[in-house]
C-alpha cells in the first residue's frame, strides 16, 4: 500500500514539475523540493499506519508460540477498543476456550480409563495372584513340618522366596490403587504414601497436611497421584536424602534436597502425566528450585 501511494505521488510531482517548468527541458527546483519532500512523507506516514495496523498480527504470532496446552489460562489481550485486531483477539480467545475444554475432557476420558484399568489390574493381583501365591506359602509351610531335616533348608528358602512374591504383589496393588486413599481419605493416604516411599528407599520422607481441608474426588486423585510420582522421582532419580510433602489450601508442594533440575533437561513422562492430570482439575504444575537445595514440583488448584 505504502509502495502503491508513492508511486502516485510520485508521477503527479512528475507531471506538476514538467508542466510548470520555465522551460521544456528545466524542470523547477521548487517543484522537486516538494516533490522529495511529500514523497518522504508519504512513507513516513505510511509506514506508521502500517505498524500501527499490523501491530495486533504481530502480538498474535508471538502469542501463538508461547502457548503451552499443558499451562492454560493464557490469554491475548489487544489495546485499542474495537477494531478488527480486538475482534481477531476475542475469536481467538474463544477457539482457545474450546480447545482447553476439548483437551480436558480428552484428558479426563483417558485418566478414566487408566485408573479403571489400574483398579482392575490391582483387583486381579490381589484376587488372583496374591491368593495362588497365598496357598503355596501355605502348602509350603505343611510341607516343612513333613520332610527330613537334611531338605527342610531349601523348602524353607522356597517358602521365604514365596512370601517375599506375595509382599511384592501387595506392594504394587496398593501403587496401582492406593486404598487408604479410598478407605481413609486424603491426608491419611499421603501420610502412609510416605510412610512406605521411605521404606522402600533412603528417603526420610517428612508429610504436612493443613487440617480441614476438603477436595471433590478427580482433586484428591490428582493430588495424591502428583505426590507419589514427585516422591517416586525423587527417590529414583534425585540422590536425596530428604523430601518433604506439604499440603495447604489449594496447593501441594514437594521438595528434596537432592542434586536440583539439570540445566536444559527434558521433561519425561513421568512429568508430563503430573502436568496432564494438572489440567485435569484446572491446576498448573511448576518446577522449580527448593530451599532445600533440590527441586520443588508445586501443583496449585484452582480456588472456589
Amino acid at each position: 500500500m505504502a509502495i502503491g501511494n508513492a508511486v502516485v505521488l510520485a508521477a503527479a510531482c512528475a507531471i506538476t514539475a514538467l508542466v510548470f517548468a520555465p522551460s521544456g527541458t528545466d524542470i523547477a527546483l521548487r517543484e522537486l523540493a516538494i516533490f522529495g519532500g511529500s514523497l518522504v512523507s508519504m512513507l513516513a506516514i505510511n509506514l506508521l499506519l502500517l505498524r500501527r495496523a499490523l501491530g495486533p498480527l504481530r502480538e498474535l504470532t508471538g502469542f501463538a508460540r508461547r502457548i503451552n496446552p499443558l499451562e492454560p489460562g493464557l490469554r491475548l489481550q489487544v489495546a485499542g477498543g474495537d477494531s478488527e485486531a480486538t475482534e481477531l483477539a476475542d475469536a481467538f480467545n474463544d477457539m482457545l476456550d474450546r480447545l482447553e475444554d476439548e483437551r480436558r475432557a480428552s484428558v479426563g476420558r483417558a485418566l478414566a480409563a487408566q485408573e479403571g484399568e489400574r483398579l482392575r489390574v490391582a483387583q486381579e493381583l490381589h484376587d488372583g495372584v496374591g491368593q495362588s501365591l497365598t496357598g503355596v506359602v501355605l502348602q509350603l509351610g505343611r510341607v516343612v513340618r513333613d520332610v527330613d531335616d537334611a531338605a527342610r533348608p531349601r523348602v524353607v528358602e522356597a517358602q521365604e522366596t514365596a512370601r517375599e512374591s506375595l509382599e511384592e504383589i501387595r506392594r504394587i496393588a496398593r501403587r496401582l490403587r492406593p486404598e487408604a486413599l479410598d478407605d481413609l481419605g486424603l491426608a491419611s493416604a499421603l501420610l502412609v504414601l510416605g510412610e512406605r516411599v521411605a521404606e522402600h528407599s533412603e528417603l526420610r520422607v517428612e508429610v504436612h497436611v493443613q487440617p480441614g481441608l476438603e477436595f471433590g474426588a478427580d482433586e484428591e486423585l490428582v493430588i495424591y497421584r502428583v505426590a507419589q510420582e514427585a516422591l517416586t522421582n525423587v527417590a529414583r532419580h534425585a540422590g536425596a536424602k530428604r523430601a518433604e510433602v506439604r499440603l495447604e489450601r489449594a496447593r501441594l508442594e514437594v521438595d528434596d534436597d537432592g542434586s536440583g533440575l539439570p540445566a536444559n533437561a527434558h521433561e519425561g513422562s513421568g512429568v508430563l502425566g503430573m502436568r496432564e492430570r494438572a489440567v485435569l482439575v484446572g491446576g498448573t504444575l511448576k518446577l522449580t528450585r527448593s530451599p532445600l537445595g533440590g527441586a520443588r514440583v508445586t501443583l496449585e488448584l484452582p480456588t472456589p
